[in-house]
């Protein structure tokens, strides 16, 4: 059910990877499936083991000069501007989501009488338990990535529509400047003419005129990059995902370089990101005698009674993120009783956490 080599953190840390934001991927599919004759009245599901994600926010910066950045001083009287291509990464916000898988070795089979009521329990598409006797909705909130529709931020590009006839002829790079901050401070006349009223030909109404407006300090901007330079922000995210099975201190579970980005916890060239776990809540080891005697009793519905642990993600100057989550391998396992689901007239009904195998709500 869980790791055996505890102490080989190879086989604890499970893959680095990146996510590419495609709407709806994070969302949990249900199937509904009936208890009926032809399944002999049962339902097969299975419990799941903790998979810890740890979601990490990168963004990577480009920084493109501009051709004409040494006369930016002279021409715009702006002396913070990019001189060389360069390529930077951020570490932005880093969570921790519970993400349980199928646990091969913790199947089941929800059995029903023959006579009861329409029997009908909710799975995820891998098999996990979501509820019994009610409907199903999955809630995907903590799992979606909230910055998905910003993910891209870029400046606006250089567009080769706005150099001119004149500005393409120009011989030298000094001409050339001198050409495109004399287009910059034409385009901000002819903005500033139509903001006052003073433009010969007027757009016809505001719609127009804010089109217009946004034309031309679109066009500004893109031969203000020439001088200035350009940057350029995508923010992607990456998982490290970790099966816990002992407390772990100051494990480092990916490295970060603001160079090279996410690397892996073994490439020196990023700084360490640490993690410390530690059992808060565990159920007692049971003898042999006890395991057997408790796995007798474990007729019904079979569901975890999570464990739950302390978790810390920092580098060597601050704290990432610091909270608890519910650990499926810390904690036992124990049954609802069969004749709770006998009732003909009043089935119970039951929802279940599918990431830890958890009791959500008993309606009865």
């Amino acid at each position: 059910m869980t790791i055996k080599d505890t102490n080989n953190m190879k086989n604890m840390i499970l893959l680095v990877g990146l996510l590419i934001a495609i709407p709806g991927m994070a969302q949990t599919k249900v199937v509904k499936a009936n208890a009926v004759k032809a399944n002999d009245y049962g339902v097969t599901y299975s419990l799941p083991k903790t998979h810890l994600v740890v979601d990490a926010e990168v963004t990577k910066v480009t920084y493109k000069a501009g051709p004409y950045y040494p006369y930016a001083e002279k021409y715009l009287g702006v002396k913070k501007v990019i001189t060389e291509d360069a390529v930077a990464y951020e570490l932005g916000k880093v969570k921790l989501l519970n993400r349980g898988i199928p646990d091969k070795e913790n199947t089941y089979v929800v059995s029903f009488k023959p006579g009861t009521v329409a029997p009908y329990a909710y799975l995820t598409s891998d098999g996990l338990l979501c509820s019994i006797n009610t409907e199903y909705t999955p809630d995907d909130a903590s799992d979606k990535k909230d910055d998905a529709s910003k993910s891209k931020k870029k400046a606006a590009a250089t567009n080769t529509s706005v150099l001119s006839e004149e500005l393409l002829m120009a011989g030298s790079t000094a001409k050339q400047a001198e050409v495109a901050v004399k287009q910059i401070y034409r385009i901000r006349e002819s903005r500033m003419n139509i903001l006052t009223g003073d433009a010969d030909n007027l757009p016809p109404d505001g719609q127009a005129m804010k089109l217009v407006i946004e034309q031309l300090e679109q066009q500004e901007q893109a031969l203000t990059n020439l001088f200035v330079g350009e940057t350029t922000r995508v923010t992607d995210h990456y998982e490290v995902t970790i099966v816990p099975t002992e407390d772990l201190e100051k494990e480092v579970v990916f490295r970060f370089s603001e160079h090279l980005g996410i690397v892996d916890a073994d490439d020196l060239g990023g700084a360490p990101i640490y993690m410390n776990l530690k059992a808060i809540d565990r159920a007692p080891q049971l003898d042999p005698k006890e395991a057997e005697k408790k796995e007798k009793m474990m007729k019904g519905i079979v569901y975890n009674v999570p464990g739950k642990a302390s978790v810390e993600l920092f580098t060597s100057k601050k704290t990432l993120y610091k909270g608890e989550v519910q650990v499926t391998e810390f904690g036992t396992q124990e049954a609802l009783a069969p004749v709770m689901f006998e009732d003909k007239k009043a089935p119970v009904k039951v929802l279940f956490y599918p990431e830890t195998g958890a009791i959500k709500q008993i309606i009865q």
